[in-house]
């Protein structure tokens, strides 16, 4: 049996009750990018049942393009977030079997955003100042702090709305072996903080002309307690991580990896492990939707990456046979229609696969780690701690 758990980073489904607390009321990301691109074509999800999802969302907001299919292929519901965060880690871990309830720190979005302790340290370990300390736009601050960064060398150091400290230099300016130390020593100096993630954000160019690199690392909080990928690990299963899971649950609890950059690779390495692998347990973050398109509020690329993904997956699905598990998710959402440029608090699509298994309605799930809890029991390991099996 292979079981395959693809998270479509920031692909949410509709509107979460809680969405006041996070000053996102009315995001939805993907009826708003049906919208604004005048309907999505995703005949492959369509089939699949993404159409079906939104009746048993807390608020039901059609997706123009995908209707509702009278027969789906998978199992379809929604997730509704219950821990406190709307970032990538927070969602991940929740998929992985975690709550984290309180949430990672959150920082001032003005100068200075970080402790005056923190910088102070980071600046005496690395030998090297630092610009920006706020919170800021990625490709912005570049443009706005890179001229100023290449004739100084300081880093480049920003936050967001998520638990963040990014470090960000040219790569001709900080080599690469270098950023990816800074990151180290930030993350170890992050952690009384509890800081989510320390990210290197690598970029090269001129000034006016600046791109980042696909060289992007995340160096993640340790989990306080065993995640799936671990309690899999430890029982012997094969774990296969593609993308930046790897870094998202801090390398524990994998067979092998590939920390792949764009959704094109991903696919790639997926097939390539499912051809290749036996009994396995292969999980896969798609992270153009996020990237490219949902923080830089692009959706028509946005819809342009779903339909491409929709064609790999009608690629890919004859390659399953039955025992074979397909689990499609996300992590939270990222409106490229609402405002700002930072992820809206969703809830999110389920959509399960089982080739010549009947379709069921798998309702309103709350609480992420419900995938979690179905994957152990579809692996035959011990239960987790929270979360219902829909297996």
């Amino acid at each position: 049996m292979k079981v395959v758990l693809i998270v479509l980073d920031s692909v949410g489904i509709g509107i979460a009750p809680d969405q006041k607390d996070y000053d996102d009321v009315g995001a939805a990301t993907l009826p708003h990018i049906g919208a604004a691109a005048g309907g999505l074509k995703l005949p492959t999800l369509q089939k699949l049942g993404l159409g079906n999802i939104p009746a048993v969302c807390p608020q039901p907001l059609a997706i123009p393009g995908v209707d509702p299919s009278p027969s789906p292929l998978a199992s379809f519901g929604a997730m509704q977030p219950v821990s406190q965060g709307k970032d990538t880690i927070t969602g991940h871990w929740e998929i992985g079997g975690l709550e984290l309830n309180p949430g990672f720190a959150l920082f001032p979005h003005n100068f200075p955003s970080f402790p005056k302790e923190l910088t102070d340290e980071f600046e005496r370990r690395t030998g090297r100042g630092i610009l920006g300390n706020k919170a800021a736009s990625g490709t912005a601050i570049i443009d706005e702090l890179g001229p100023e960064h290449i004739r100084t060398g300081k880093w480049i150091v920003y936050t967001s709305a998520d638990s963040v400290f990014q470090l960000c230099a040219h790569e001709e300016v900080i080599p690469i072996a270098e950023q990816y130390r800074g990151c180290e020593i930030a993350r170890e100096l992050c952690d009384p903080f509890r800081v989510g993630r320390v990210i290197a954000r690598p970029f090269i160019g001129k000034p006016g002309a600046f791109t980042r690199t696909e060289n992007r690392r995340d160096y993640a909080f340790n989990p306080s307690e065993p995640t799936i990928l671990e309690r899999l690990h430890d029982a012997g299963k094969c774990v296969l991580a593609v993308g930046k899971i790897e870094d998202i649950f801090a390398h524990r609890g994998m067979t092998e990896s590939n920390h792949t950059g764009n959704n094109h690779t991903s696919q790639k390495q997926v097939e390539d492990y499912f051809a290749r692998a036996g009994d396995a347990f292969i999980f896969a973050n798609f992270i153009d939707f996020d990237m490219n398109f949902g923080h830089r509020r692009d959706p028509h690329g946005y819809a342009a990456a779903l339909m491409q993904t929709d064609e790999w997956l009608a690629g890919f699905l004859p390659r399953m046979t039955p025992g074979d598990v397909l689990i499609l998710t996300a992590d939270h959402g990222n409106d490229p229609t609402f405002r700002g440029n930072d992820h809206t608090r969703e809830v999110v699509p389920l959509i399960v696969y089982r080739p010549g298994r009947p379709a069921q309605n798998l309702g309103l799930r709350h609480g992420y780690f419900d995938i979690a809890q179905s994957l152990a029991a579809l692996f035959g390991i011990s239960p987790i701690p929270r979360g219902v099996s829909f297996a």
